[in-house]
């Protein structure tokens, strides 16, 4: 199988650096194809920007959604976005790695996304109407293709437990999960998370290393979240809110996510 790392932390020699370097190695060994996109070391330009279009004239409006529907309808992105895009093409699987800095992804990385996304390849796809709102969340352009985040944080797991003061890990990570993957079409998995990240000594690390390895070597069996997909009659279109009688008693992000007999 393919297997696309995109990897966002600016110091090789972090834990991220190395759980990365671990990961390429375990895949490889299993015989899987790796590329990594390790968007520092790339000097990754994070803004989207009307620069994004070789069409670009100096003084005109720039729209965001439509410059970025042109340019890839006539092939006229600028070519780190296109060389993106085909590296997610290649990929049987695409795993995001990241620290968690003020809940989310680093810049760089939501940079990677909001410029390579683009209008047509990532969204914007499929018809629009009364009875279908286009191919996403759970259709599109990366449906087949799996996903997995590699996220540390230096919280502890219990900050981010149920009653945890940060919100639960689910929550925090649902727009990445829900939103960034389930989108366009990815079967995504359950994350891996290491968590305080500042106490980690080498006993330690050979568990997170164990743990990953079970992890990657699982990556095609494991289950993923079993997220309720737009167009399979559950959600009213095009209000795209769950249907009455689908899992009445829950709200919020929990009640995206199917559970037996619910």
């Amino acid at each position: 199988m393919n297997v696309l790392i995109v990897h966002a932390h600016p110091e090789p020699g972090s834990l991220n650096g190395a759980l990365k370097d671990f990961a390429v190695e375990r895949l490889q060994a299993a015989g899987h194809a790796v590329q990594v996109s390790d968007l520092y070391a790339m000097n990754w330009k994070a803004p989207l920007d009307a620069g994004d279009s070789l069409d670009y004239e100096p003084g005109a409006r720039f729209d965001p959604s439509l410059d970025s529907k042109r340019a890839f309808a006539n092939d006229r992105q600028s070519a780190d976005i296109a060389l993106e895009q085909d590296k997610l093409r290649w990929a049987d699987a695409l795993i995001l790695q990241f620290p968690l800095w003020w809940f989310s992804m680093p810049a760089i990385l939501k940079g990677w996304v909001e410029r390579v996304y683009a209008y047509g390849f990532a969204y914007g796809v499929g018809e629009h109407s009364d009875v279908r709102w286009g191919s996403r969340y759970g259709e599109g352009s990366m449906a087949g293709k799996r996903a997995m985040l590699i996220v540390t944080t230096g919280g502890w797991e219990s900050h981010y437990s149920a009653r945890g003061i940060n919100g639960p890990m689910d929550d925090v990570l649902f727009p990445i999960h829900h939103g960034i993957l389930y989108y366009p079409g990815f079967d995504v998995l359950p994350p891996f998370v290491v968590h305080r990240t500042s106490r980690i000594d080498e006993i330690r690390f050979t568990a997170i290393r164990d743990e990953l390895g079970q992890r990657l070597d699982d990556l095609w069996q494991t289950a993923p979240i079993p997220f309720r997909p737009q167009n399979a009659g559950e959600y009213e279109i095009p209000a795209l809110t769950l249907k009455a009688e689908v899992a009445p008693e829950r709200v919020g992000f929990a009640a995206h996510i199917a559970q037996e007999g619910v």
